[in-house]
Formats: C-alpha cells, structure tokens, sequence
C-alpha cells in the first residue's frame, strides 16, 4: 500500500515515525510550509518535515492546495491511500477521492465530540473524564467523515493539554496502523458520525487563555491544566500579566471579590474564585521563567488583598 502522509505538528510525526518504523510504504509527506520561530525569527522545518528528511521520504510543502498545487505530487507518488494527521489544511474534493483508500484521518477526540482544530484542550478546559482517538474517512466536512476506529483514553484528574497530547500521539500511532492493517484486509468497519451529538473545539485565541475569576474553582484549575505548557492560562496582578502553570483546587475560601490573592507564602498564592479557592503553585511574569511560588517569593512580594485581573 502506497502511502501519501500529510502532516504538520509533533502530533504528526509521531505518527509517521511509527508508519516507518512498521515498514509501511511511505511514497512522500506533505507539510505546511516552514516558518520562522523563536526569538532569533529563524526559519525552522515542521516537525513532519524534519522526520521525513530523516528517513529519506520525500517532503513537499506548497503553500496552498486549493487550485491543483497538490495534482503534481499525486501523479508522481500514485498513492494507494492519503493519511492526514493535523495537517492544518481543508483538503480539495479532487484530493480526497484521489486515492483507492481514500483519504484517512487521525483525530484526537472520540468523534463526534470535539471536531475542530483544538480537540487535546478543549477536551481538559471542558472537564471531560474522557478523550480518545478517532480514525476516520474524510470528507469535505470539518471532522464529519465516517468512523473507522475509536480508542477511548481516561483522563487523570491532573492531566494537561501537554500530558494527553503525549498519550493520544502514542495511541494515534498504534491506532493507525490498526486501521491501515483492516482497510487492507477488507474488514475496517465503516460508522456514520451522530450530529446532535457533536461539539466543536475552535482554534485558540489569545483570550481564550485569559482566567476568569468569577468561575468555579475547578472551571479556573480546568483551564490552566488546557493551557499548559503553552500558552498557559494568564491573568494580571497590579496590571502585570502573571501566567499560571499549575494549580490545585484548596480550602480556604472566604466572602472575597473574585481573583481576591487570600494568602502569598511557600506553598503557592491562595486565589478567591467564584465558587470556592485555588491554589496557584507556578507563576510566570513577563521576562520571567516559570518558576515555583515559593522560588518568586524569595526575590519579589505578592501583596495579599490584591485582586488579580483586575485594571490598574
């Protein structure tokens, strides 16, 4: 079976990586184009590219796909099946009926809950006990084509958008290669998504990272868990921007303005929330590293009675 892969983040590459580590045929991968990154603005390979380029497989990065760009790299690889795992672009119709297989999908979510660009942390914000991976045949919907395989992953109550994403990539992998085996042998079952059952996970926004006090306790630890490690849940103190990498839900709670900072000491910062109080455990302030409360606490001052997110 010839293998066109098209991919672009770290959750992909896992999945290529286990494509060659099984000896599948792999004609060639398409990427997203490189970009600059870091402070230095230098221009560094995807993550599916630099995998690629390691294994000698070809990489093809065209900067769009809709107007035939991809019509010259499906003559040359002829590809039996297209495998597409976050590739961050709406494939064209000519595309998805190109190759014998179709063209196959890996989603991070038990489809049809969480269709949609950010499935990993949304999944966590929401306070599912529940994620999974889909595999798919696509269709010219957003995540709508019909299921192939789903693998159901519980979810700890200290997951993090970085924790599952690790999880589902190594789930992704092996569910893939179970989907390819079945398609191949005739017996990969095919089952219509349910639409009232769906919900979807938008791409993030720079404000969807901004806490709202005003919620519940475990709304604002859901939060910062689906933030981290990027961009991480942040909120203001004095009108600094103060970034919060972990949390845990504490005693404590008084008739308080939400964001209310209730206690500043070694164990972390006690904040009033809407309904009840979280202990903020790491901060980060601008210029800053991430860092435990405590170790900020040996050169800077919280103040207590300072509410946080609110304008100076």
């Amino acid at each position: 079976m010839r293998i066109l892969f098209m991919g672009t983040p770290d959750f992909a590459a896992g999945c290529l990586e286990a494509l060659v580590a099984a000896g599948r045929e792999v004609v060639a991968a398409v990427s997203q184009p490189d970009r600059p990154k870091g402070r230095g603005h230098k221009v560094q390979m995807t993550p599916v590219h630099a995998c690629a380029q390691a294994h000698g497989i070809p990489v093809y990065q065209p900067q769009a796909i809709k107007n035939g760009e991809l019509d010259e790299v499906l003559a040359q690889t002829a590809p039996d099946v297209i495998v597409v795992v976050a590739y961050g672009k709406i494939l064209p119709k000519e595309v998805l009926d190109y190759p014998k297989y179709g063209c196959i999908n890996v989603h991070a979510s038990l489809l049809p809950r969480y269709r949609g660009a950010a499935p990993i942390q949304w999944c966590i914000i929401n306070g599912e006990r529940e994620s999974g991976i889909t595999t798919m045949y696509m269709e010219q919907g957003l995540d709508t084509g019909d299921m192939i395989l789903k693998r159901p992953l519980a979810l700890s109550e200290d997951e993090t958008a970085g924790t599952l994403h690790d999880k589902l990539m190594r789930l992704g992998a092996q569910t893939l290669l179970e989907t390819l085996d079945q398609i191949e042998q005739g017996c990969a079952p095919r089952e219509k998504q349910d639409d009232s059952l769906s919900c979807y996970a938008p791409l993030l926004q720079k404000e969807t990272a901004q806490i709202d006090w005003s919620k519940s306790a475990q709304q604002v630890r859901n939060l910062i868990r689906g933030m981290s490690p990027s961009p991480l849940a942040y909120t203001t103190y004095k009108g600094a921007r103060m970034k919060i990498g972990q949390a845990a839900l504490a005693d404590g709670a008084q008739a308080a303005e939400p964001g209310t900072v209730l206690r500043a000491d070694k164990n972390g910062l006690l904040v009033q929330c809407g309904d009840g109080a979280l202990l903020a455990q790491t901060v980060q302030f601008e210029g800053k590293k991430l860092m435990p409360v405590n170790d900020y606490l040996a050169g800077h001052t919280i103040e207590t009675g300072v509410v946080l997110g609110r304008e100076e």
